[in-house]
């Protein structure tokens, strides 16, 4: 990648055949389905090698050749497209995050995918995939200097180590979670009905269950493998992952809201599980790879990484308000956990008497605040208050309230939110990091690495 400003680029030569394996793993695909119906012939397996591999491959080239990338001014533009070409301009000034992903098939040939998200989506902007792992670097590094309005050549920021997961402690909360025994269970009840009645064949036909038991085991410790949390002057950086790394910045300004997660199984060893929702990334999935901030962690170091988010803020201290009794009508089992708080820079809401959910927003990034009453809570004289964010798993709620407490807490929650956006300030991606406390780089374990 030598060219100058505004010169087109191209993507990595390598791209095509990094991309084949989708068009080998199709082939496979057909012939195992149709392995039972005499389809899948030595000569239809031989045509499938000569003939649609080939042709794949070189359609894959020319789409390479047809498709380049450049800067101009504020925007990045992207041109594609074989018999239909395509231009997509990404305003740089927009942009929420920047990430390297390298799947497998990518990094055997030392490639890398660069994606870029921005406000206003919840998903992907645009992604270049592929680029060798040196330029892709080099490149994330330049658009986060345009984005932020300094030198373009300004380079890597530097970053410090602040948390880094130990395996042991991802297999343990796989191992200590509902979720995974729930989806183990039907599957080994399948094998073993096909292997007492000798059906083998029997197993394809629940393809679907075995693929959701491996995403709920082995498939988030993959995920989560080696994942580290580092900080930099450009934001907090995430890198995890076995078989797909992936190298995410979640800028602490725009991060929109947290949730603190403690599943009953965890609590035997105190840990917990922070999501968070930041513009521009959507996903509602509680394992969605770009929401996750920190997998696994003791209570106490999961409150010091939101200290990154949130300085001077400290949840523990911020008084909660119980819901009334008699919302255990509504909730017989929940309602001793709901309770709400607040203070000068965030909202604080609390539920769930056995899977703990504390969810955070600060006042500033409140979208909208709106009051809810089904049947049942009219009856009852209670509401809800709802505080609204980007999409994401977070779900800030102040569940079962008295109706008179709601409506007060509906327009104090608005005029807290006016307050704090006016006070917030101009959001930039890079700032002065040493305004930052620095600590040791600290292990789920409880101790500094």
């Amino acid at each position: 990648m030598s060219a100058g400003p505004g010169e087109p680029r191209r993507l990595h030569p390598l791209t095509p055949p990094a991309r084949g394996w989708v068009v080998i793993a199709a082939c496979l695909g057909v012939v195992v389905h149709n392995v039972n119906t005499g389809w899948a012939t030595p000569s239809r397996l031989g045509i499938g090698l000569v003939v649609v591999v080939p042709i794949a491959f070189a359609y894959g080239y020319v789409s390479w050749w047809f498709t380049t990338f450049r800067i101009e001014g504020d925007d990045l533009r992207i041109d594609s497209g074989v018999m239909f070409r395509r231009t997509r301009h990404v305003r740089l000034s927009r942009l929420q995050a920047v990430d390297i992903v390298r799947p497998l098939a990518a990094r055997l040939f030392g490639l890398a995918e660069l994606q870029l998200q921005v406000a206003g989506g919840d998903k992907a902007e645009a992604s270049l995939s592929f680029l060798g792992e040196a330029d892709a670097q080099k490149l994330r590094a330049e658009l986060l200097a345009r984005a932020a309005g300094v030198r373009p050549d300004v380079g890597e920021a530097p970053e410090q180590a602040l948390v880094s997961v130990p395996l042991s402690a991802v297999i343990g909360s796989v191992l200590l979670s509902v979720a995974t025994w729930a989806a183990i269970a039907p599957s080994v009840a399948v094998v073993v009905v096909a292997l007492v009645f000798h059906e083998i064949a029997f197993l394809l036909g629940f393809l679907p269950l075995f693929l959701a038991a491996w995403q709920f085991t082995v498939g988030r410790v993959i995920r989560n493998f080696d994942f580290t949390v580092a900080r930099s002057p450009d934001g907090l950086r995430l890198q995890h992952g076995l078989l797909e790394q992936r190298h995410q910045t979640v800028p602490p300004g725009r991060v929109q809201a947290v949730r603190i997660v403690q599943p009953w199984p965890w609590r035997l060893r105190g840990w917990v599980r922070v999501e968070i929702n930041v513009a521009g990334y959507g996903g509602k999935d509680v394992d969605n790879k770009e929401t996750i901030l920190l997998p696994v962690a003791p209570r106490a170091i999961a409150h010091g990484l939101l200290g990154q988010i949130l300085p001077g803020v400290d949840v523990d201290a911020i008084e909660l308000i119980p819901a009334p009794r008699r919302a255990r009508w509504h909730d017989p089992v929940g309602w001793t956990a709901l309770a709400y708080g607040a203070d000068a820079e965030v909202f604080v809401a609390r539920s769930g008497r056995f899977h703990r959910i504390l969810d955070v927003i600060p006042h500033a990034k409140v979208q909208s605040v709106r009051r809810t009453q089904g049947p049942w809570e009219r009856r009852l004289g209670l509401a809800s208050v709802h505080l609204d964010s980007t999409p994401g798993p977070v779900h800030v709620k102040a569940a079962r309230r008295d109706a008179a407490e709601a409506e007060a807490m509906v327009a104090e929650q608005a005029e807290r939110s006016r307050i704090g956006r006016r006070e917030a300030g101009a959001e930039r991606w890079i700032h002065n990091g040493s305004d930052s406390s620095s600590g040791p780089a600290s292990s789920p374990d409880g101790g500094a690495r």
